[in-house]
C-alpha cells in the first residue's frame, strides 16, 4: 500500500513538473529599478478645519432665521447666559481650550449669531445637514451635541455671554 501511494504521489510531482515547465518563453520585460520619472504623484489635500470655516453669511437651520444685536453688552442677559451655560453646556465645552466639544472663545466672530443660536437650540438637524457643524463633529470625534432643550430666550443670553466674553 506504502509502494502504491508513493507511486501515486510520484506520478503527480512529475506531472506537475512537466505541465509547468518548458513551453514557449515568456518575453522578459526591461525594468528599471529606482527609475521613477514617471511615477504619476498625487497632490494632497488638506482637511478643511472647522477653523478655517469662518462663514458668517450662514444662518444655520432651525427656528432662528434672525437675531437683534445691540452695539452693547446686555450685562443682565450675559450673567443669565453665564448661568445657562454653566449648567447646560460646561460639561462638554469650555471657553479657551477644546474639550469634549469645540472651544466656545471667539465663536462670534466665526458664525453669524443666527447659527450660534440654531446650533443650541437645533443640534439635530445641524449636525445631519450643515456643513460646518459636520465638521465639528469629525474634529470633536464624532462626540454630537446632545439637545438639551434650550429656548429661544436662554439660546439668546448664552449668545450674549458668548459675546461678551469674546468682547474682553
Amino acid at each position: 500500500m506504502k509502494k502504491t501511494v508513493k507511486k501515486v504521489l510520484l506520478f503527480l510531482a512529475t506531472i506537475m513538473l512537466i505541465s509547468c515547465g518548458g513551453g514557449e518563453k515568456e518575453e522578459k520585460k526591461d525594468i528599471k529599478i529606482g527609475d521613477y520619472s514617471k511615477k504619476e504623484t498625487k497632490k494632497e489635500t488638506k482637511a478643511t478645519s472647522s477653523s478655517d470655516m469662518i462663514d458668517l453669511s450662514n444662518k444655520g437651520l432651525g427656528p432662528i432665521k434672525s437675531v437683534s444685536i445691540s452695539d452693547g453688552i446686555d450685562e443682565a442677559m450675559a450673567a443669565h447666559g453665564e448661568n445657562v451655560f454653566g449648567k447646560m453646556c460646561s460639561a462638554c465645552h469650555k471657553m479657551d481650550k477644546k474639550f469634549i466639544g469645540p472651544k466656545i472663545a471667539d465663536v462670534t466672530k466665526r458664525r453669524a449669531p443666527e447659527w450660534i443660536m440654531n446650533m443650541i437650540i437645533n443640534p439635530e438637524e445641524m449636525i445631519a445637514n450643515d456643513p460646518i457643524a459636520k465638521q465639528l463633529l469629525m474634529e470633536s470625534n464624532m462626540a454630537v451635541m446632545a439637545n438639551q432643550n434650550i429656548n429661544e430666550e436662554d439660546a439668546r443670553a448664552i449668545l450674549e455671554y458668548f459675546r461678551k466674553y469674546d468682547s474682553q
